[in-house]
């Protein structure tokens, strides 16, 4: 029994919804995004478990065509959807508008859900010229403004660029990659939580 004044500690639930980088792909298992920053979150004093929900190769589109029944397959509402997408949408070329739309609908389901969200921006490669550039870097804050949602801008700040910290392939992180990439959103997901 549980005296007055007293209540017990809840376990904070993450739901990491994303493509690759969220997937962890290319990494043994136990390396990947969830897990480092359930690590890490838990380092900070917070009771976490970090769902992943990460699909590789997923578009905004792919993401949004799975993402009800992901919800609807987990036993518990998240306190917390940390959503990472846009890479493979950008990488492909896909127009910008219809990210956005894919995004927006991804957004407006976590709302009527009634779960918060953290939406991790992307940014164009500058190969791309700069209106698609302009147009799509645009989708993320102007979400997350519209939505109401906890925003970190570049989901791969300090990784891209850095050979030591991505993968042969030159575009996934490696172990020390996804770790610099929790490192950098993790006061933002504290922030979120309200710790």
């Amino acid at each position: 029994m549980i005296g007055a004044g007293t209540a017990e500690a809840k376990d904070v639930k993450v739901l990491a919804f994303g493509d690759s980088l969220t997937a962890g792909y290319g990494l043994p298992q136990g390396q990947g995004f969830a897990p480092q920053l359930e690590e890490t979150l838990r380092r900070n004093g917070v009771r976490v478990f970090v769902t992943n929900a990460g699909v590789s190769g997923d578009t905004a589109g792919a993401a949004r065509a799975r993402l009800k029944w992901t919800l609807d397959g987990l036993r518990e509402k998240p306190d917390l959807a940390i959503v990472a997408l846009g890479g493979n949408d950008m990488l492909r070329g896909i127009p910008p508008a219809r990210t956005r739309a894919d995004m927006d609908a991804i957004l407006k389901e976590f709302k009527a859900r009634g779960i918060k969200v953290l939406l991790a921006g992307m940014l164009a490669a500058p190969n791309l010229g700069p209106a698609y550039r302009r147009e799509f870097d645009s989708i993320f804050p102007d979400l997350a403004r519209q939505y109401g949602a906890a925003f970190y801008p570049f989901f791969l700040s300090g990784v891209v660029g850095n050979s030591k910290l991505v993968l042969p392939d030159r575009v996934h992180p490696n172990f020390q990659g996804i770790k610099r990439m929790v490192t950098g959103i993790t006061p933002t997901v504290l922030k979120a939580l309200g710790r």
